[in-house]
C-alpha cells in the first residue's frame, strides 16, 4: 500500500526541483483551440552580452579595422570573408545558414540598439531586458507574461512555454507559464508521472484553492507536452538518439508550436557569449557558438513549416561590446548592440535603425557603441503589427516607454 502524499512532501518535491515541469507559475486562463492558427512569438536570449559588431559586421567602415587588428572579420571577398548584406552591413561567415533568410526576406536586424540604462553588469543588464524596465528593479514580473496577460482569452497553461530548467525573470509573473527542459529530458518520466504518485496529489489537490489549481494546470500542461514530445522525438530519431545541440532543441520546439496552435510565445536562453579572452574571428571561440546558433535557427524556420508565415523570432542580448579589441584577444562589456528580427511577418533584407557610426566622437563614452534604438521599441512594433496590441496594451507591456523617434512597424508586413 503507498502512503498519501502529505502537502509538506510535495513542497519539499517542488524545492527540489522534482516539480519544476509540472506546475505553471501563475493563475488561470486559457488553452487556445488546438486546430486553430495564429500569431506566434519565439524569444532567443544570448546571455552574456554577444559582440554584435562581429555579428552584423560594419564592414563599410575603416575605423572598425583600425580598430580590431586581430579580431575583424576579414573584408568581403577574402579568405573567410564577411558576408555582403547591404554594402555597409555583412554577416559573420560562421552566420552563412542565414544569408538564405535575408535574401527571400523573412530576416532584418536592428544595429545600435540597446538598453537606456547605461549599467555594465550582466546580472541587472539582464533582469532590465526581462523586466522591460530599464534602471527600475522593483518590477514583480516579466515583460513577456505581460504579453500573454494581453493576449485575447481564455488563457491557459500552454499560452507561453519556456524550455529550459528553471522559470526565466522574462516569463514570471501571474500567467500560466509551461516548462520544458532541453534536450532529450524534455519527455523524460518525472516522479509526478508514476500513476500511485500522480493520484495522490491529484487527491490532494482537487480543490478549488490557488495551489490546487495551479497543480490541476501544471498536469494538464506536462500531459500535453510531453505526449506531443515524445510522438515527434520517436518520428524524428527514427530509432537513433540524436546529437545534442541547439538545433535539435529548435525542431523540436517547432513542431510542438506548429502542431499544438495554444503554444502562442516561446523564450529559451543561450549562454557563452561573454568572449573578454580569445574571442577570435571568422574563426574561433565567437565563431564557435554563432555556428550552432545559424544552424538552429536555420532549423526552427524549415520545422515549422507553413506556421512560419505567422512566426516571429526576436534574438536579444543584454548589451553589446567594447569597439576596441583588448589586450586578451577578446572584447570588454559595451552598450549598444544588434537585434535580430526574423520570421514570415517581417519584412526583411534590411538593417533597421539610425547608425551612428564607429568615429571616436560618435562612440559612447568613447569606447562603445552607442545606443539609438531602445530595445523596447522594436519589440513594442512587433507586438503591435503582429499581435494587434493597442497602445494602451502596449503601455502595461511596457510602462513608462518613452515614444519612438522612428516608425519601427516597417520592420513587417501590413
Amino acid at each position: 500500500m503507498h502512503r498519501p502524499v502529505s502537502r509538506r512532501t510535495l513542497l519539499q518535491a517542488a524545492a527540489a526541483g522534482a516539480l519544476v515541469n509540472v506546475l505553471p507559475i501563475g493563475r488561470s486562463g486559457w488553452a487556445a483551440t488546438a486546430g486553430v492558427a495564429g500569431p506566434k512569438l519565439v524569444v532567443v536570449f544570448l546571455r552574456g552580452a554577444v559582440d554584435g559588431l562581429n555579428v552584423v559586421v560594419p564592414h563599410g567602415e575603416r575605423a572598425y579595422y583600425d580598430e580590431r587588428p586581430h579580431i575583424a572579420i576579414p573584408r568581403q571577398g577574402g579568405e573567410n570573408g564577411v558576408i555582403d548584406l547591404d554594402g555597409h552591413f555583412g554577416l559573420h561567415p560562421a552566420l552563412r545558414p542565414m544569408q538564405a533568410l535575408w535574401r527571400d526576406g523573412s530576416l532584418a536586424f536592428v544595429h545600435a540598439c540597446g538598453s537606456p540604462d547605461t549599467t555594465r553588469s550582466h546580472f541587472d543588464a539582464q533582469d532590465y531586458m526581462e523586466s522591460g524596465t530599464p534602471g527600475l528593479k522593483t518590477t514583480p514580473d516579466g515583460w513577456l507574461n505581460r504579453v500573454v496577460a494581453e493576449l485575447p482569452g481564455p488563457h491557459g497553461p500552454t499560452d507561453a512555454l519556456g524550455l529550459g530548467p528553471t522559470l526565466p525573470r522574462i516569463l514570471t509573473g501571474r500567467m500560466p507559464v509551461a516548462m520544458l527542459p532541453l534536450g532529450r529530458g524534455a519527455a523524460r518520466p518525472m516522479a509526478i508521472d508514476r500513476p500511485e504518485v500522480a493520484a495522490n496529489f491529484d487527491r490532494l489537490y482537487a480543490g478549488d484553492d490557488s495551489m490546487s489549481r495551479a497543480y490541476q494546470e501544471g498536469r494538464t500542461a506536462r500531459s500535453k507536452l510531453v505526449v506531443e514530445m515524445a510522438d515527434e522525438m520517436k518520428a524524428a530519431d527514427n530509432g537513433a538518439p540524436p546529437p545534442d545541440g541547439f538545433s535539435n532543441d529548435t525542431e523540436r520546439l517547432a513542431r510542438l508550436m506548429s502542431q499544438d496552435h495554444s503554444i502562442r510565445i516561446a523564450f529559451l536562453a543561450l549562454g557563452g557569449w561573454d568572449t573578454h579572452v580569445n574571442q577570435g574571428s571568422a574563426q574561433g571561440q565567437l565563431a564557435n557558438h554563432l555556428k550552432p546558433l545559424a544552424d538552429g535557427l536555420a532549423a526552427f524556420a524549415q520545422a515549422m513549416g507553413p506556421a512560419w508565415h505567422e512566426t516571429v523570432v526576436l534574438v536579444i542580448s543584454e548589451f553589446g561590446r567594447t569597439m576596441r579589441e583588448n589586450g586578451n584577444g577578446g572584447t570588454d562589456h559595451g552598450h549598444g548592440n544588434v537585434m535580430w528580427v526574423m520570421g514570415g511577418p517581417v519584412r526583411g533584407g534590411k538593417v533597421y535603425g539610425p547608425w551612428p557610426g564607429l568615429g571616436s566622437a560618435a562612440l559612447y563614452q568613447g569606447r562603445d557603441l552607442a545606443v539609438t534604438t531602445d530595445f523596447r521599441h522594436p519589440i513594442a512594433a512587433v507586438l503591435e503589427r503582429h499581435f494587434r496590441l493597442t497602445d494602451t496594451q502596449l503601455a502595461k507591456v511596457f510602462p513608462a516607454m518613452p515614444k519612438p523617434s522612428s516608425d519601427l512597424g516597417v520592420m513587417l508586413k501590413a
